[in-house]
């Protein structure tokens, strides 16, 4: 079989591959992150790069303009070389670098970069911490045994337990036989003196790992969250209850496809299960040799890893068959997952350390949502509470200390900058706000940088201003005004919001009626899972006391904004709180506490997950939310002001 190199430009990286394999599969090999969203299915147009130098045979496509198919542009997913290649993934098809809210923002607050909504999820956690009993997912004991004699002459096993039960109530104990069979060699020679850690293994304490002296000090676990778009992870300091640093990434996975269904079908290809296994748990690895790298540790002294996902991100972080979340009855493997040796998971951490992953609740609604039920406080409240994870899967929770019932709403990847010709996900430079400002279009981007595209949160606010002033009707069509300009793109209305000249990508950012629709059908579809939620509940939207909003989006989101497009339910403000990364609050708090994951288990336990693809009421609902705000205006009186 022919072999060819290609060198991927800026970063001039070579990779040799063969025939037949497209530019998207070998710029992925070269670690060289592209931006698509289809997974390689020539849907997206997203993976668009420019061949500098070199034979290939590519597919003729729609999404390559005429003007650009002349400067070499073609879709990386559907061009195979011929011979060498030399080609530039140019910055409109790159991930950029993500901005993920973690507790690194202590560090930012002292350089003057702390944002309120960092201060907010800082409180909120401290606040829940407070709550939960400390009782870390392994826990370290420093022990002086008594030594043998004629009065004493129990086994070694037994007189190590007996020592624990003497600082701890612990009923039921388990030891591996690797531990025994080095048992009498080291307690003689460290003289009788050693540091037990205990983990807590479903329901039963553990003795994971004994070392001679003391090592007490010396207890670390990292807390993960597995998104569907970003990885992020915390050290923290078992003991202390500290946090020591944090890591933060896209999901890697992204290259595979942007949603759990096409990575769900992916994992179904030769070897796709195995290599979207390991595109996380390699960023996990890195990442946690880095954190631990830092704080002058090793990874022996890291004894536990908590995860919190969706249940698909958890299929794959364990390398368990997904494919039947996607298929009728859409039945998970397990929504409880027993802890296991970090080490079958290919986590690198101490050889005995011990993973555990938080429940889910169904094949949609996962670990990440029952951590965010946890960390919002909402599970102890008498009054009636929505949870909403604004993402590509759209979850929402409803519930009190009683109840709960949650679904997700496949709202699409358009929160997220997906499926939107100039969308990108909340990177610098990506537009987060929109406004019109004496009678022009305004704007701000992450950073303050040269805008690249534009977030969700920015087509949230462009769409409710576009609303407001009349540029576009309730339909998403969009009006001849005086505002800004509008201008045929291919038979499909746009506005352009940057010029190209002003832009950071050498070309216009614009919004279109396509991307203004497919936002409809997303918000639509997030209003309509509220809405069905109420209904099944026996309630109304006037119950609901405190609406929590998590996810990415929920940090920059404008309340007004999302109402005045039929996205959140017209209430008043002061009833929503954001809530940042609920899913990396949750794992924190079940790594550090026994009875958080109790509590964790009781939610998705007493949690039912509701099926809206088999709900007749949803799709009758969902065309009524096809409109803006909603077909039924007097659902939104506010708006009805405004308008």
């Amino acid at each position: 079989m022919n072999e060819f190199t290609i060198t991927f430009l800026p970063e001039k990286k070579t990779i040799s591959v063969d025939k037949g394999t497209d530019l998207l599969t070998a710029a992925i090999k070269s670690g060289i992150h592209i931006y698509n969203s289809c997974g390689g299915e020539g849907v997206c147009g997203r993976c668009k790069v420019i061949v500098k130098k070199g034979e290939y045979i590519t597919e003729r496509s729609g999404r390559i303009p005429e003007k650009e198919r002349k400067k070499g542009y073609v879709m990386a997913c559907r061009t195979t070389p011929e011979s060498d290649m030399t080609v530039l993934v140019p910055e409109e098809s790159r991930l950029g670098d993500i901005e993920v809210l973690t507790e690194e923002a202590k560090a930012r607050r002292l350089a003057g970069l702390y944002t309120p909504a960092e201060r907010i999820e800082e409180e909120r956690t401290e606040l829940k911490e407070k709550i939960f009993r400390h009782g870390p997912l392994s826990t370290k004991l420093f022990l002086r045994l008594p030594g043998p004699s004629s009065d004493d002459n129990c086994g070694d096993a037994e007189r190590l337990f007996r020592e624990i039960r003497k600082n701890r109530d612990i009923p039921v104990m388990q030891m591996g036989l690797a531990n025994i069979k080095k048992l009498p060699r080291l307690l003689r020679e460290s003289g009788w003196e050693v540091t037990v850690t205990l983990g807590n293994r479903n329901g039963t304490a553990e003795v994971v790992l004994i070392e001679p002296g003391d090592r007490s000090e010396k207890n670390f676990g990292v807390a993960l969250d597995i998104g569907t778009t970003t990885i992020v992870a915390y050290l923290v300091d078992l003991k202390s209850q500290k946090v020591l640093g944090a890591k933060a990434s896209y999901n890697p996975q992204v290259d595979f496809g942007e949603d759990v269904i096409s990575r769900i079908i992916y994992a179904q290809e030769q070897g796709g299960l195995e290599k979207l296994h390991h595109a996380v748990i390699d960023t996990i690895n890195v990442f946690i040799y880095s954190l631990t790298k830092e704080q002058g540790l090793t990874l022996d002294d890291i004894i536990a890893v908590m995860c919190a996902g969706n249940t698909t991100m958890t299929h794959l972080l364990l390398k368990i068959d997904p494919s039947h979340i996607r298929k009728d009855p859409y039945v998970p493997a397990a929504n409880f997952l027993p802890v296991v040796r970090a080490a079958e998971a290919g986590i690198k951490i101490n050889p005995r350390g011990l993973l555990a992953c938080l429940p889910s609740v169904g094949s949609y609604v996962g670990g990440d949502i029952t951590a965010g039920i946890l960390s919002s406080g909402m599970d102890d409240m008498d009054e009636l509470s929505l949870f909403i994870d604004l993402g590509t899967n759209g979850e929402v929770a409803i519930g009190n200390k009683e109840y709960f019932m949650a679904c997700s709403t496949s709202a699409g990847p358009c929160f997220e900058g997906g499926g939107l010709k100039s969308g990108i996900r909340a990177m610098k430079g990506a537009i987060q706000s929109v406004s019109v400002k004496n009678g022009k279009l305004s704007y701000k981007t992450i950073g303050k940088e040269r805008p690249r595209g534009i977030c969700g949160s920015g087509i949230i606010d462009a769409l409710s201003a576009f609303l407001k002033h009349r540029i576009i009707d309730r339909s998403g069509k969009i009006k001849e005004n005086d505002i800004c300009g509008t201008r045929d793109a291919g038979g499909v209305k746009e506005i352009v919001l940057v010029a190209k000249k002003d832009s950071a990508i050498g070309m216009d950012i614009t919004i279109d009626e396509n991307d203004i629709k497919n936002l409809i059908h997303s918000k639509g579809a997030i209003y309509t899972g509220i809405d069905v939620l109420l209904k099944e509940s026996g309630y109304k939207k006037e119950h609901l006391k405190n609406v929590f909003i998590a996810g990415g989006l929920g940090t920059a989101l404008d309340i007004r904004s999302a109402i005045n497009i039929g996205l959140l339910p017209d209430l008043p403000e002061d009833r929503f709180k954001f809530m940042g990364n609920t899913s990396i609050t949750g794992a924190k708090l079940c790594l550090l506490s026994q009875e958080a994951m109790e509590k964790a288990s009781l939610i998705a336990n007493k949690t039912t997950y509701l099926d809206l693809s088999v709900n007749p009421s949803f799709m009758n609902n969902y065309s009524a939310a096809l409109f803006l705000p909603h077909t039924d205006i007097e659902l939104f009186p506010s708006v009805k002001k405004i308008l």
